[in-house]
């Protein structure tokens, strides 16, 4: 050793050193079960594994599932998950898989978690584990998921990629997010944001689709027929348009009074789409607008409705710097572009405080649409139609229909429901109650009554109650008699 030249002596030692502590990794790898399940299978001790992982908004943990079954069954058919046993409170998987080596952390059960793939189906998926499989080309490789967990204020979950070098793991992550993309559930469905009382997260709920047939919607003649024309469009109507050169994406404004039947007509809408469909109203417009057009361009074909836009969208007139909301609304309704099949269908009661931007500028609104009071003809359709599931008996509406003058399609079928419970209680041991002029002047009167002002006004009832009072006025005697109102008198007025 003496005569070891000093380079070659201090090569030596610097390869003894290594040995000595490759030694003691593997020892250290060896000596924990979970470890070595992960290192067994990759062929790296755990200090030189890289850590590629993919990250995902917690509301697509279902996707996530999805997709990873599908990688599973095409790259590793009957692979077992594992879990891992210990405190994993605020833990990352590598800081449990270093603590495992220390005796902190052992193998342990899968946890599971049951996801809405649906409105009325569901699936249980894994929430947290590992499972050994081979990456697109057959290098060996560990996947491991964590369901949502807070991430800078966002709950997110991600698939976290153990291997032993960097290429292998990021192919087998890019093929994962293609998998999660291709085996998408949202594709199709209807669906709604919300927020939870957990610390304010978002949640995307599956919501059934409507059914709805054309009879079920009382508008005035062509209304209907125009809003489908604009908002409903198989794949080849689609593809023939765009082969004539004419933009996909559309804008739908619906208008007018409330209770007159716009989220009725919407939900006719969803029935006739095939394509997916978002819903914001209340809170979620103002959270989650950006999430939902982003989640639309992902899905085309797809429709984004909101509700009562009015109270994103006011006039900056009446506002000192306007609404952020608003701002945002018109970025990302310019932000989609010409050839993207996404339709925005907003409602609104307030159309004269909407923004002039928002509902004329061409691209972000191309057809605004009124939905009236219903005149007679749509009273009388509605007064049958909400009575479909009673015995009527009414010959002549003509009586209703005119002392129900200025009121909304809310109100009309609040009247049904009313007259219906007058009948249940005028006819017990009816299987199916009758309804004829009577009962329903009867529950007519109740709703004329002035105490029933600020009724009339939830249901859209037709304006002050002195306005009521000059409609039954000037209706039939038979309504007349119904509320005991003299001729050239008003209800709760007595005759000069």
């Amino acid at each position: 050793m003496d005569d070891l030249p000093t380079a070659d002596a201090r090569s030596l030692a610097t390869s003894i050193r290594r040995l000595f502590e490759d030694s003691h990794r593997l020892l250290a790898d060896t000596s924990s079960e979970l470890v070595a399940a992960i290192t067994g299978h990759i062929g790296c001790p755990m200090s030189q594994v890289p850590n590629v992982t993919a990250r995902f908004e917690g509301w697509e943990h279902v996707n996530v599932h999805r997709g990873l079954e599908s990688f599973l069954a095409e790259h590793s058919p009957g692979a077992e998950w594992f879990g891992i046993a210990g405190n994993r409170m605020h833990q990352s998987l590598m800081d449990m898989l270093t603590g495992a080596m220390h005796g902190g952390y052992e193998l342990g059960a899968v946890d599971y978690v049951t996801l809405a793939t649906g409105p009325d189906s569901a699936e249980e998926a894994v929430q947290f584990g590992l499972v050994r499989t081979v990456a697109p080309g057959g290098a060996p490789v560990v996947l491991a998921v964590q369901g949502p967990q807070e991430d800078r204020g966002e709950f997110r979950c991600a698939v976290q990629v153990l291997a032993a070098d960097r290429e292998t793991a990021t192919l087998a992550r890019e093929e994962v997010e293609r998998q999660v993309r291709a085996h998408d559930v949202f594709r199709g469905q209807v669906l709604a944001f919300g927020i939870s009382e957990h610390r304010g997260n978002q949640l995307l709920t599956f919501l059934p689709r409507p059914s709805l047939r054309p009879e079920d919607v009382v508008l005035p003649d062509g209304v209907l027929r125009a809003i489908e024309r604009h908002v409903v469009r198989s794949a080849s109507q689609s593809e023939r348009l765009r082969a004539h050169g004419q933009h996909l994406k559309r804008g739908l404004l619906l208008y007018g009074p409330p209770g007159t039947g716009k989220t009725h007509t919407v939900r006719y809408l969803l029935g006739r789409l095939e394509s997916t469909v978002i819903v914001l109203s209340g809170v979620a417009m103002f959270r989650f607008l950006r999430t939902a057009t982003a989640l639309a361009r992902r899905l085309e074909p797809a429709v984004v409705v909101v509700e009562d836009v009015d109270l994103i969208a006011e006039d900056r007139n009446f506002t000192t710097s306007g609404s952020p909301a608003l701002f945002e609304l018109l970025n990302e309704m310019d932000g989609i572009g010409s050839e993207a099949d996404v339709t925005f269908v907003l409602t609104t009661n307030r159309v004269e405080m909407m923004e002039q931007a928002l509902a004329e500028r061409p691209g972000r609104v191309d057809l605004a649409m009124e939905v009236p009071l219903p005149d007679a003809e749509c009273r009388e359709r509605l007064l049958r139609l909400y009575a479909s599931d009673v015995d009527l008996d009414l010959t002549d509406a003509s009586a209703i229909v005119t002392a129900s003058d200025g009121v909304t399609a809310s109100f009309v079928k609040e009247l049904v429901r009313r007259a219906v419970l007058i009948a249940l209680d005028e006819q017990p041991s009816a299987a199916r109650v009758r309804l004829d002029e009577s009962t329903i002047t009867a529950a007519l009167g109740e709703l004329m009554d002035e105490r029933q002002a600020l009724t009339r006004s939830i249901l859209g009832g037709g304006g002050p109650a002195d306005r009521q009072r000059a409609t039954v006025s000037r209706a039939p005697a038979a309504v007349r008699q119904a509320f005991a109102v003299p001729t050239g008198a008003s209800p709760g007025v007595s005759p000069a």
